[in-house]
């Protein structure tokens, strides 16, 4: 680890960070009978519904074909339905998953937000949200090299 550079530094930590607070999460969803990505569907349904798969899958980082599948369990659970509406064909929620949102999302929410409130004070959280955000924008754009 001598010859890494502060910014592999950086992403190290992020990575780590990301994959503690994913792993707790999903043990903290478990009461819910969800897993992070299923949350994670769950909320960006709710907000833009209804939405296609497509523009489902472009909120989410979940693969094409890993939505096709979490989709096709969440539709067997009785949480999604989709609507075939001439060629375009849109996903909403169920009365069920609204229900397990409106206990899930405010208590999911307060958890993640303790990660933050329990080190950073508030112009700290600030300033890493603006941090962050400049960096994923970055990352959008950014090329890989080529070989």
């Amino acid at each position: 680890m001598r010859n890494n550079t502060l910014g592999s530094l950086i992403w190290l930590r992020l990575m780590r960070f990301t994959n503690q607070s994913n792993g707790m999460s999903d043990a903290f969803l478990k009461r819910f009978d969800l897993t992070t990505a299923q949350f994670d569907v769950l909320v960006q349904i709710h907000v833009y519904q209804p939405l296609t798969q497509t523009e489902l899958a472009n909120k989410v980082t979940v693969t094409q074909g890993g939505i096709s599948r979490m989709l096709a369990r969440l539709e067997k659970e009785r949480y999604i339905v989709r609507k075939q509406d001439w060629k375009t064909k849109t996903i909403s929620l169920t009365e069920k998953a609204e229900s397990i949102l409106e206990q899930a999302l405010p208590e999911q929410i307060a958890f993640q937000t303790s990660f933050f409130d329990e080190v950073l004070n508030e112009e700290e959280q600030r300033i890493l949200y603006k941090l962050m955000t400049r960096l994923h924008k970055h990352s959008q754009i950014k090329e890989i090299p080529p070989e």
